[in-house]
């Protein structure tokens, strides 16, 4: 067995448990393996052991890595999810080569990727990432407004507005990670009770996993766990 694969037996293990826990099942918890600055190889070795669903936060390497994928697994469908910043320049190729985006926060974006988006793949599933700790440093729209920019997104025609994201602050205290997934969730309930047709959470990573599928998690993004410990250029 490969160090990938073991990592990700470990991995599901770990969301295993925490959705006992949390009296949840297994699959109400989609795992998405963050394999930013790791090569299409690494994203071949999952595949391997039937991961799926990959998260990409550089455009550049997302596109190159695309490519090498398909070549190496030519007859595998997986799902490409954009989880990076997004700048407005680069909405036309985040719109025509994934299937997932978690980090709109301006209506803006979302207008470009409404309009960018080629018809024939269907609608873009579309996260609106929140800023719920409050960080200067953080991109994410704010609590305020949330709403309306959940409402004007959701009649965006090319997208499907599927739910909520946060990278909340960082925190090794369980109950501190609870309370800000809780934040999200409420906002997330709060938009469904409006009347939006949201089923999506996108929170917790490595660190922060069981706290965030005990408040409701329904995508966990999870990468050094499973790839190992990231080089930068």
């Amino acid at each position: 067995m490969s160090i990938i694969a073991a990592n990700l037996q470990a991995v599901e293990a770990t969301i295993g448990a925490a959705c006992a826990r949390a009296g949840r099942a297994r699959s109400e918890v989609e795992l998405l393996a963050v394999s930013k600055t790791f090569p299409a190889e690494a994203v071949v070795e999952a595949m391997a052991v039937g991961q799926r669903a990959f998260g990409e936060n550089y455009l550049q390497e997302a596109l190159d890595k695309m490519q090498e994928v398909a070549r190496l697994q030519p007859d595998t469908a997986i799902a490409w999810h954009f989880i990076g910043p997004i700048q407005s320049n680069k909405t036309r190729p985040i719109a025509a080569s994934f299937q997932w985006v978690h980090t709109v926060e301006r209506l803006k974006i979302a207008q470009r990727l409404s309009e960018q988006r080629p018809p024939e793949l269907g609608p873009l599933d579309i996260c609106l990432q929140v800023n719920i700790s409050g960080e200067a440093s953080k991109s994410g729209a704010h609590e305020a407004e949330l709403p309306e920019l959940a409402r004007q997104v959701a009649q965006l025609p090319n997208l499907r507005l599927r739910g909520l994201m946060a990278i909340p602050e960082a925190s090794t205290n369980p109950e501190h990670q609870r309370a800000a997934f809780a934040r999200l969730r409420t906002l997330f309930e709060s938009l469904r009770a409006g009347g939006l047709p949201l089923d999506t959470l996108s929170m917790g990573m490595s660190g922060d996993l069981a706290a965030a599928v005990a408040e409701g998690a329904t995508i966990v993004r999870i990468g050094s766990a499973i790839f190992g410990a990231r080089h930068y250029e």
